[in-house]
């Protein structure tokens, strides 16, 4: 059996055979059954789930888009939906309670445990994109006055219920986070150790309001597998684990390619997003960039005497402008990934400042190499002298441009993704236009 002939037989009204059908869903990877669902209507992965036990579909439903998820949750019957989110994550049923409507949410909570509404309730109070609103309450944690024979033995019981025992954080009376062991470390330590001999004292924590894209970076920077989250008093309240970080750092990353083409808030996937959703975080900078271009315009007008003199400047002005365009795009693209993952900062601008100008004196000469054959050919020696030397100026303007934009934006706290793409390309054709026609008029009048 495949999934497609599995989605054959639903889309067909056929029943497969069950014993069969669950028997190859059990062998499946989570992950792929969830990627199955994505391709079909909520009716038929109904019908997917009900061949899985309880716990396997809560697990399938932690790999679904929130869309998703929010679809077949508002399909389903309240105490079926109750049992599967009492299945899930802690940190993942708090994300699809968060995406659920107020009235949704008001008639679900009757129906989960106890335990379960309130733990579902203080996750999803935490402000969004922060630790807090990432974290899982799913942690072990032991006390310092336990043997490691002790410390095995609870985490043995405890561990289907939790989401990562390679590191335990140790607690005192107040649930102060007084430091942590791996199991690892248990393991091979004399069983008679006591935990406070042994434990990694000044654990390594996050708190609980602190940026989720800083607390993904400290989890890649350190290598952990999971972070504690802890409170203004030094309370443990959750942890942080890699497969969230890799989602968050994922997130971020789509945001910062989204700003990079001048697409703002859009919030949701591209498949799922709705026309005026699409439209709305695209006009914003369209509409502002015709306004921005208008200058270029103005920089044409500017120089109407030149250009009916010479109107073989007008064959060589888009190669130009988009030489400058493109040189800034690039020094824009690698000064706002290398600022976003930390290895540029604001004190390094003076030394970036000198490298990219001389790398762009050397792609701007290499250029203009090129060119002059053509302005040779086009105009003469007049025109190939005013293309090559403005080819030089105008590639070395657009990379300072937009090496330096990225800069300018974190100075003034602003994302400095939103540099590249559209806005740098736009400055940079205005200063283009100015450049080369300023240089025609002075080399040709």
């Amino acid at each position: 059996m495949t999934f497609d002939n599995l989605a054959h037989d639903l889309k067909a009204g056929a029943a497969p055979d069950t014993v069969l059908t669950r028997e190859f869903l059990a062998n499946q990877h989570a992950a792929d059954i969830a990627a199955f669902l994505r391709e079909n209507e909520a009716e038929i992965d109904w019908k997917v789930l009900d061949l899985i036990d309880l716990p396997r579909q809560a697990e399938v439903l932690g790999y679904l888009d929130r869309d998703l998820q929010v679809e077949l949750a508002k399909s389903a019957p309240r105490a079926r939906l109750a049992a599967i989110i009492t299945e899930m994550d802690s940190d993942d049923r708090a994300d699809l309670f968060n995406a659920l409507s107020e009235e949704e949410q008001e008639a679900l909570l009757p129906a989960l445990a106890q335990a379960e509404r309130e733990d579902i309730r203080r996750l999803a109070s935490y402000e969004e994109g922060t630790a807090g609103s990432i974290m899982t309450s799913d942690y072990a944690v032991l006390t310092p006055e336990i043997t490691a024979r002790q410390a095995l033995d609870k985490l043995r019981l405890e561990a289907p219920d939790k989401e990562t025992i390679y590191r335990a954080y140790v607690i005192d009376p107040d649930r102060r986070l007084v430091g942590s062991v791996r199991l690892q470390d248990l393991i091979l330590v004399s069983p008679s150790t006591r935990i406070e001999k042994m434990m990694e004292r000044n654990t390594l924590a996050v708190r609980v309001d602190e940026d989720q894209e800083e607390v993904a970076a400290k989890i890649a920077r350190y290598d952990r597998l999971a972070l504690p989250v802890i409170d203004a008093d030094n309370r443990i309240v959750g942890i942080v684990t890699h497969d969230d970080a890799l989602d968050v750092i994922t997130q971020e990353a789509t945001e910062d390619f989204h700003k990079s083409g001048s697409v703002r808030g859009l919030g949701e996937s591209v498949k799922q997003a709705r026309i005026f959703s699409l439209y709305r975080a695209r006009v914003f900078w369209l509409v502002l960039l015709v306004f921005g271009n208008i200058f270029s315009g103005a920089g044409i007008a500017h120089f109407e005497d030149t250009i009916s003199v010479h109107l073989a400047l007008l064959f060589f002005l888009p190669l130009l402008i988009a030489s400058g365009g493109n040189a800034g795009a690039q020094s824009a693209t690698l000064m706002v990934r290398a600022i976003a993952t930390g290895d540029v900062r604001m004190r390094d601008w003076g030394r970036m400042l000198g490298r990219e100008t001389l790398v762009a004196i050397l792609l701007g000469l290499t250029m203009s190499v090129a060119i002059w054959g053509i302005g040779l050919w086009r105009g003469g020696t007049d025109i190939a002298a005013v293309v090559a030397s403005a080819m030089i100026v105008i590639v070395l303007a657009g990379a300072l441009i937009g090496m330096t934009l990225p800069f300018i934006l974190t100075r003034v706290k602003l994302d400095p993704a939103t540099a590249s793409g559209p806005l740098v390309t736009s400055i940079c054709d205005i200063v283009g236009v100015m450049i080369y026609f300023s240089i025609a008029r002075a080399v040709l009048f």
